[in-house]
């Protein structure tokens, strides 16, 4: 963190220690349920969703090679192969809205197509595993599935509109081949890495399930009732892979890489957890501010309220998995379950400063159609979504 942005945390916090008036009931109440949020995060979402999660992403990120990824955006790259590829990076790299400029700006300068590059930028952030568990495990696993296969959808669509609209554009740029060496598997076969993801993700599934509603039958109820055994047992067979399968070396890369997204994030989801708290409340729990202005904005499932929820969305910078808390609280204080999802679908690919950033690297014209396309695509999205969810 910069000097700079030390002393300013340091004046806001003293500002808003000499000037709130604390003494107040709704600030007061308003304070109370900002930590009663974190509480609830800490005690239902840490342990069994959160660390998991950041295992996986740590393995991302050691395991699979971003080389093997970048490679497949080149001139000569097959157009199913490149928007597939693009299309779920996201998921691939675990990287979020400010890691993926530089990877975009370097495919695009060194001759990836837009198409395939611009659905890469989307994905990137839109597809962040660690979003999209913890979306399914606070908002609920139909909004977490929704946000994933819009998440691939638009990144695919955004790329062939930007490839359809630039396309002299694009004809005209100097063709290059991206070509990124693969590293080698480390000793590992391709199905021994995919059994060790697929181990973790079994691990988080399980230790995540969340208890049926009351009087259920069936299948998940025994589920729900064994996922201590299953998850103990998956425990072991990871630990027999990680005895045989890695080297030691390899085991503290994974634990450092696992330890940088944990110091990364938490303190971001711990201050949105706050913020969210303090500003929205729990659901049925009011805070700050009134639920009646939400319900007024972002209430039902109107054309305005997806357009407002998308826009406000692509304009606001939103720190890794903190648009989840917000939302939670936007939810619980009455916002309709399309415009939800409209924010989550152009929130997390865009913000003021990443435009910004994009307009530099594609020009002013792409920046700005590539925006009107996440726009109008989150805003169709949760208008749909509304309508099916009722």
């Amino acid at each position: 963190m910069k000097e700079r942005t030390k002393l300013l945390l340091i004046i806001l916090v003293f500002l808003a220690s000499y000037y709130v008036p604390w003494n107040h009931p709704t600030i007061r109440q308003s304070g109370l349920e900002a930590f009663m949020m974190l509480r609830e995060y800490a005690r239902h979402h840490v342990l069994t969703c959160l660390i998991p999660a950041f295992f996986i992403a740590g393995a991302i990120a050691v395991f699979v090679s971003q080389a093997a990824v970048l490679k497949y955006f080149g001139a000569t790259a097959k157009k199913v192969v490149s928007y597939s590829v693009a299309s779920v990076s996201g998921a691939v790299l675990a990287v979020c809205s400010c890691t993926i400029l530089p990877l975009f700006a370097g495919i695009y300068t060194r001759g990836a197509g837009i198409g395939p590059a611009t659905a890469f930028l989307y994905s990137g952030p839109g597809i962040n595993v660690l979003a999209v568990v913890l979306t399914a495990r606070i908002l609920g696993w139909e909004l977490g599935l929704a946000r994933a296969i819009g998440a691939v959808a638009f990144a695919i669509i955004t790329g062939l509109l930007m490839a359809f609209i630039f396309r002299k554009d694009d004809a005209a740029r100097t063709a290059g081949e991206i070509y990124l060496p693969d590293e080698d598997g480390m000793g590992r076969s391709l199905l021994q890495n995919g059994l060790y993801m697929l181990t973790m993700v079994l691990i988080l599934i399980f230790a995540a399930f969340a208890r049926p509603a009351e009087g259920s039958t069936g299948l998940w109820p025994a589920i729900f009732a064994a996922k201590w055994f299953i998850t103990m047992a998956l425990l072991i067979v990871l630990g027999v892979m990680l005895k045989s399968w890695f080297t030691k070396d390899e085991l503290v890369t994974w634990v450092q890489s696992t330890w940088g997204f944990m110091k990364q994030i938490f303190p971001l989801l711990a201050a949105g957890v706050l913020v969210a708290g303090f500003m929205l409340g729990r659901p049925g729990h009011p805070a700050l501010i009134p639920e009646h202005y939400i319900q007024s904005l972002v209430g039902g499932n109107s054309l305005w309220a997806n357009l407002f929820a998308a826009l406000s969305g692509a304009l606001m910078y939103f720190a890794t998995l903190t648009e989840v808390p917000i939302l939670q609280g936007l939810l619980g204080a009455g916002m309709g379950k399309g415009p939800a999802l409209s924010l989550l679908l152009a929130g997390p690919a865009l913000s003021l400063p990443n435009m910004l950033v994009i307009g530099g690297v594609m020009g002013v014209k792409k920046t700005a159609v590539f925006c009107v396309i996440i726009v109008v695509l989150s805003t169709i999205a949760g208008m749909g979504y509304g309508w099916i969810a009722g």
